[in-house]
């Protein structure tokens, strides 16, 4: 009877300590375990931060982008694109500023292929952004799509901040924004308005054609830095008195306005 005693009493401390271990490990783990930060970004990836040291979360806000010599405006797009108030060559937003033909960054007397920088005298004669054999000089290629920065026109007359829109950001401008026909210091063109109030205006301005500046007060014609499904043509956005179009090309040799975004 002692010694059955004896082995319950053992078999209670086994327990017990057995409990008591089990009660450390839970209590070791728990305390290795780090207290962490999870963040989705935009893009849905999971980024995990070790927080269990850290003593105070601030969030500062962006320095402010300043541009003494070119204003710009923020509509609060998806891509954070900030698009400048005029045109290259002009000091506001009605004014027509200069044209430029797809690669060249100086305005000149006329626009033709004759004297198209980037071809030897016609569009079958491409010297650059020339994909296409039957298109480039002596069959000439090259894997260029997008403007270099020395061949954009609002790389070249604004600095390094600025540049010639994508098809994208031309695109993206389109379908964030509510466009009207208007009339700002008796010149007709666009209103780009978005969903924040902010806006841009677009004049009119017509395009060079030869000697020659056809639709002036009638249609606008901008050029993007993006090349076409074709070399001799890149894309631009456009509009007449009823409606605007971001899809459409150009003759590279043509001259157009262009209105610089923000490099991001």
């Amino acid at each position: 009877m002692k010694q059955r005693i004896l082995f319950l009493i053992a078999s209670l401390l086994l327990m017990v300590a057995s409990v008591q271990t089990a009660l450390a490990q839970k209590q070791g783990s728990a305390t290795e375990r780090k207290a962490k930060m999870v963040v989705t970004t935009m893009d849905n990836q999971v980024v995990k931060f070790d927080v269990s040291n850290v003593k105070d979360v601030t969030f500062e806000e962006p320095e402010p982008i300043i541009d003494e010599d070119h204003e710009f405006v923020d509509l609060g797009l998806p891509s954070g694109t900030l698009w400048a108030t005029c045109n290259v060559g002009a000091n506001s937003p009605e004014e027509y500023g200069d044209y430029f033909a797809w690669g060249e960054t100086t305005p000149k007397d006329t626009c033709s292929w004759e004297n198209y920088k980037y071809c030897n005298g016609t569009k079958k004669t491409l010297t650059k952004y020339c994909n296409d054999s039957s298109y480039g000089y002596n069959g000439f290629t090259d894997t260029l799509t997008e403007l270099l920065p020395e061949d954009d026109a609002a790389t070249a007359n604004w600095g390094s901040d600025w540049q010639m829109p994508s098809f994208a950001q031309i695109f993206e401008l389109c379908r964030n924004t509510t466009a009207i026909r208007t009339t700002v210091e008796d010149v007709n063109g666009w209103l780009f308005t978005a969903s924040n109030g902010n806006s841009i205006f677009l004049p009119a301005a017509g395009y060079h054609y030869g000697a020659f500046f056809p639709d002036v007060d009638e249609i606008g014609y901008y050029w993007s830095r993006s090349l076409g499904g074709s070399p001799r043509i890149a894309y631009k956005l456009d509009f007449n008195s009823f409606e605007v179009r971001f899809n459409y090309l150009f003759d590279r040799y043509c001259g157009l306005s262009v209105r610089p975004v923000r490099k991001q």
